[in-house]
């Protein structure tokens, strides 16, 4: 629990001598605070906003094992993320949840049904199952029952999952602090401490209480993702990070009924876009760009970026007629990509990278589902610093075992119990018996209890109205004009909790509605490009050329698929020396 006066006994800590600070309080940094705790290191976390403030709250929500990496011919990448995937939704049920995903095939596609379906074996085999399987477009419809059926072929069904990402870090971050991590957000890392040439801590200032303090370390490490450049540079290091935005359009279920993700190419530029069922929202992804914004600013989706999702709208669910008046809400993420130089955005590696530097191991890169390997890649890097340190190890759970009933929730149905266990862990029976009469109910349109607005603003560190609704709630994000309708029954429930003035919680909510309508609504209509002239032309174009494509496509679909068979092959290969080795071992 982070209680009214944590900060402050948190910031009396500092000058105590620290095994390692972790600069960021993203995914990775909290993956490397939960892992170092556990190793018994006395480890120090800073974000200078909110936790999860970046990259981690405005992912496209999935957790999976990394299907394009299969095209990049990188196997054992995949098996990684695949096995991370796994354990994921077998220790964090309610968290992260399988999430049943759609490949559309029309006719002229590339790749098609079977570079698909060998891609889709492969994948199936790296994670020891057999869940993908094909259906005509007869059927297909039948499971995405409003997409387009001109030149339909149909497609392959598969599994993969998706989580709250906000609410994934916080666990991990939550359950760090309670065996004995240390973890402050509005604390920034301002400058590098150096002697001798080599890093040895940093000043930081806390943006709440106005204050400095140097904080030392054996180790400090940079897991500030998109903003890793910042501290690099202090060192004379070059800038090596490509930050690439990617938005999101979310529109309310009712009115964009999917009953799981469907995925498909993009009508004109050809990239795998989606569309999948979160939170009781569909959202509609994504756009993989340069972000050339200050990366302090909230980033933003564009006009562009809005024009050119809602062409995939129009084009794979033309029966629903949406329009701009339909979307609630958007979003937009920056990713931290090591940039090459490559003219397209989307063919930069998305691996993760550990570079030590002067003293300062940088971490970034890399995926969501693989945070902890991530993390256990940075502690292995500082092996040497920590002599009596036990082996990091693969083997121990990402999350903790959730032993605990629910007292007082037994009128909860039993998605809700799991959906409360996931997403806080041992705290959840906490968060019950703090409810007030009537506040175990959802609050209208989605799933979020009105007693999780009372636990967050009580013991999850809450400085900004912000932090509540955008990231220890998503009501910002599913629900028109970011819940502003709500907002008085908001303030019964918590500004007694944060202990805010009638003045402060006037300047806090101005301040939300601001931000939701500069970061989250939609960008001007009248700056929107018209979208349907140009998908138009793409598909009078592509219509044109169908027969010629046809031809082409199966001299390509032979070839991957002979290809990825062989692959398919050499995986059983692979396994089956790895049982042989592990059984006569």
């Amino acid at each position: 629990m982070l209680t009214k006066n944590w900060r402050d006994a948190m910031w009396s800590q500092l000058d105590t001598e620290w095994d390692i600070i972790v600069v960021g309080g993203g995914i990775t940094g909290a993956g490397i605070l939960r892992e170092a705790t556990r190793l018994g290191l006395r480890t120090l976390l800073v974000e200078q906003k909110d936790f999860s403030w970046g990259t981690s709250s405005r992912s496209s929500k999935l957790v999976h094992g990394g299907l394009r990496y299969l095209k990049e011919g990188k196997v054992f990448l995949t098996r990684a993320s695949v096995q991370e995937r796994e354990r994921l939704m077998d220790e964090g049920p309610g968290l992260i949840d399988p999430l049943g995903f759609l490949l559309a095939t029309y006719k002229g596609d590339s790749p098609g049904k079977w570079t698909y379906g060998a891609g889709l074996t492969v994948y199936d085999l790296l994670a020891l199952e057999w869940g993908h399987r094909y259906y005509s477009a007869e059927d297909f419809q039948m499971l995405a029952p409003h997409i387009a059926k001109e030149n339909l072929e149909g497609g392959w069904r598969y599994g993969d999952a998706q989580t709250d990402d906000a609410r994934l870090v916080l666990r991990v971050i939550f359950e760090a602090v309670a065996d004995g991590g240390v973890a402050l957000n509005y604390c920034r890392a301002e400058e590098v401490i150096r002697e001798e040439g080599q890093v040895v801590g940093m000043t930081l200032r806390d943006l709440v209480g106005e204050r400095t303090a140097d904080a030392r370390a054996k180790v400090v490490i940079n897991a500030t993702g998109a903003w890793a450049d910042t501290l690099r540079t202090q060192l004379g290091q070059p800038a090596r990070i490509r930050p690439l935005r990617g938005s999101h359009l979310i529109f309310p279920a009712w009115r964009f009924p999917v009953a799981q993700a469907v995925s498909f190419l993009h009508p004109i530029d050809r990239r795998p876009v989606f569309i999948f069922p979160w939170e009781g929202i569909t959202l509609v992804g994504t756009t993989d760009l340069d972000h050339t914004q200050a990366l302090d600013e909230e980033p933003r989706i564009t006009p562009e970026e809005v024009a050119y999702l809602m062409q995939v709208v129009a084009a794979h669910f033309p029966s629903l007629n949406l329009t701009l008046d339909d979307v609630i809400a958007t979003f937009a993420g920056v990713r931290p990509v090591i940039g090459t130089g490559k003219d397209n955005p989307s063919k930069e590696s998305r691996d993760h990278v550990v570079w030590q530097e002067q003293g300062l191991l940088t971490v970034t890169g890399g995926k969501l589902t693989t945070f902890r390997l991530i993390a256990l890649d940075a502690l292995k890097a500082v092996r040497d610093q920590f002599p009596d340190m036990p082996e990091p190890s693969s083997d121990m759970p990402v999350l903790n075992p959730v032993n605990v009933g629910l007292p007082g929730a037994e009128h909860l149905d039993g998605h809700q119990r799991r959906r409360l266990l996931g997403r806080y862990g041992a705290a959840a029976t906490a968060l019950v018996k703090a409810a007030q009469p009537g506040e175990l109910a959802p609050i209208p349109g989605t799933e979020t209890l009105w007693a999780e607005l009372r636990w967050a603003a009580r013991a999850e560190g809450v400085a900004h109205l912000d932090d509540l609704l955008m990231r220890r709630t998503r009501l910002g994000l599913l629900l028109p004009r970011g819940g502003a309708v709500l907002l008085p029954d908001i303030r019964h429930i918590c500004q007694p909790e944060l202990g805010w003035t009638d003045a402060r919680w006037e300047v806090e909510v101005a301040a939300y509605q601001t931000l939701w309508k500069e970061s989250y609504n939609l960008p001007p209509k009248e700056d929107i490009p018209n979208w349907k002239i140009p998908l138009a032309e793409a598909q009078a174009e592509r219509a044109e050329q169908l027969p010629r494509r046809r031809k082409q496509k199966i001299a390509v679909e032979t070839t991957a698929a002979i290809l990825l068979g062989l692959a398919a092959v050499g995986t059983l290969v692979y396994f089956r020396k790895c049982l042989c080795e592990r059984e006569n071992v």
